[in-house]
């Protein structure tokens, strides 16, 4: 059975109703997405609203839970809005011409982003499964690829094959665009998969991750293809920075701020030399979406980290125009400590 959330956002932003035809918001309160329909949650239960291509499939799904699949229409949608005191919906994610049109429907739209936000970044063991599934399979596809790259490839060639794995292993889909750098590209931190070919020597960074359920993984490794004895300055760089990240799985606790959690890798490279070369925060949360709450940054907010919180631990060194280097997991907080999804990939310093 499908987890449903709608309940627990609806308690948590005290109205008498919620909706959402955000995919992502949908799929948090069903457990279902759709591109055309939406969702609506009172104290009766959660209604979600599709069109004949997901019926069938929402019956099936939603059998013994509290939410009921019927068919969209707007203009029924819109009435029953309207006949509510007050309406959650994320502003945020909610688009300037529906919103129109809901007010123009005299429906009482009240912000319920921070309700869906403050449900959505403490992970149930359902979702903790499901992330942990995605992290398996990135990192058994990330296996399978390594005896299979070769000189001349390019970088779309070997995120083709990464994908591919991926999807073989069962992954639904891309938890975002597979990043692929030879050589100096790598020194770009979210470089554009291109037409580069990998030569002797080049050092690789790999960026990505997949879906499972709609959840997602992150996980960035990266390796040289051959040592031709010219790499002395990044192989100093990526001790420090494995350093740095295994620093943060070991330091980091419940309780901590995200500025503090960031300012441990952050302080280390600083200490070393590469303070200025770290470009980017040292983590961000990971769920439904690839980039969600909490942030592990300098200018992150004040909320305390706590138990079920999953996010990636990932410091960077990038020298312009000739090497970067990121080594990054997706983690979770469990018994106010860090517990790394990413077990079977080589952290240590891989020379094909």
């Amino acid at each position: 059975m499908v987890l449903t959330n709608g309940q627990k956002v609806l308690a948590a932003s005290g109205l008498d109703a919620v909706y959402t035809s955000c995919e992502y918001m949908m799929r948090y309160l069903t457990g279902m997405a759709a591109e055309n329909g939406c969702v609506i949650v009172d104290k009766s239960g959660t209604t979600f609203y599709t069109d004949s291509r997901y019926i069938e499939a929402a019956k099936k799904l939603f059998e013994g839970t509290d939410v009921t699949p019927t068919n969209y229409k707007q203009s029924e949608v819109l009435q029953r809005l309207a006949g509510y005191d007050s309406v959650g919906i994320s502003f945020r994610e909610t688009a300037h011409v529906e919103y129109l049109a809901l007010e123009k429907a005299g429906v009482k739209a009240v912000d319920a982003d921070k309700a869906f936000t403050d449900c959505m970044i403490v992970k149930s063991e359902w979702e903790l499964v499901n992330i942990e599934r995605a992290c398996n399979i990135a990192e058994d596809a990330f296996n399978m690829l390594l005896p299979n790259i070769r000189e001349g490839m390019t970088e779309t060639a070997v995120a083709a094959m990464l994908e591919y794995n991926m999807r073989k292993l069962g992954a639904q889909g891309l938890a975002f665009e597979t990043i692929v750098a030879f050589g100096a590209n790598a020194a770009v931190p979210h470089h554009e998969t291109g037409l580069t070919t990998l030569k002797f020597g080049d050092e690789v960074l790999m960026d990505f991750g997949c879906r499972v359920n709609g959840y997602c993984s992150d996980i960035t490794r990266t390796f040289l293809f051959g040592d031709d004895g010219k790499h002395e300055a990044f192989k100093k760089a990526y001790a420090c920075v494995l350093e740095a990240h295994n620093l943060a799985q070991e330091k980091i606790v419940a309780g901590m701020t995200g500025v503090q959690a960031d300012a441990i890798a952050r302080d280390h490279l600083k200490a070393n030399g590469y303070g200025e070369l770290f470009t980017h925060s040292l983590g961000h949360g990971i769920g439904l979406n690839v980039h969600e709450a909490p942030s592990l940054s300098p200018r992150a907010s004040e909320l305390p980290l706590c138990d079920g919180m999953v996010f990636s631990d990932e410091p960077g060194v990038y020298v312009e125009g000739e090497y970067g280097i990121r080594i990054e997991d997706t983690v979770v907080l469990k018994n106010g400590k860090i517990k790394s999804f990413m077990g079977k990939t080589q952290k240590i310093l891989l020379i094909l």
